[in-house]
């Protein structure tokens, strides 16, 4: 079982959570969740916002893939993505990542490799503003290595 979301509107963790916990009945020995966060600062200053784009359908699609890759990888229960999309300010969530399993080993590799992949896979444009500039983010090389260990 999966959940795939790309919106704009902000999530609730705990409400993803609870209804994922209902979705597992007693099932899983371990969930885990990522949340990620826009920073306030990065490699080129201050940032003032984020503007995430996205192609619909085939946003959602790749992140279908990468949870189908996981699934395929680890015994799984549940994986739950969220995505945001549009214009953010530090501090917002970007995106949340649950993952279930009977065992934690299986929840925590499996929510660190959908992480990795989204940052390289996922179809999202990225276009930083800050103090001075605004620039269009690209995956850096440590994305693309963390991606590639994966693959090994």
């Amino acid at each position: 079982m999966h959940s795939v979301l790309v919106q704009e509107k902000d999530f609730s963790v705990q409400d993803e959570w609870i209804a994922c916990r209902e979705r597992l009945e007693g099932k899983a020995g371990a969930v885990v969740s990522f949340i990620g966060l826009v920073r306030e600062r990065s490699d080129t200053g201050n940032v003032s916002s984020l503007y995430l784009e996205h192609y619909p359908g085939m946003t959602e699609a790749s992140i279908e893939r990468i949870v189908v890759k996981a699934q395929q990888r680890w015994s799984l229960l549940d994986v739950v993505v969220i995505h945001r999309i549009g214009e953010l300010q530090p501090e917002d969530q970007i995106v949340l990542v649950i993952v279930a399993s009977a065992h934690r080993a299986d929840a925590f590799a499996a929510c660190e490799f959908v992480m990795d992949l989204l940052k390289t896979e996922a179809v999202f444009w990225k276009k930083e503003t800050g103090d001075e500039e605004s620039v269009w983010i690209e995956s850096t090389l440590d994305d693309v290595s963390r991606s590639r260990e994966w693959q090994e």
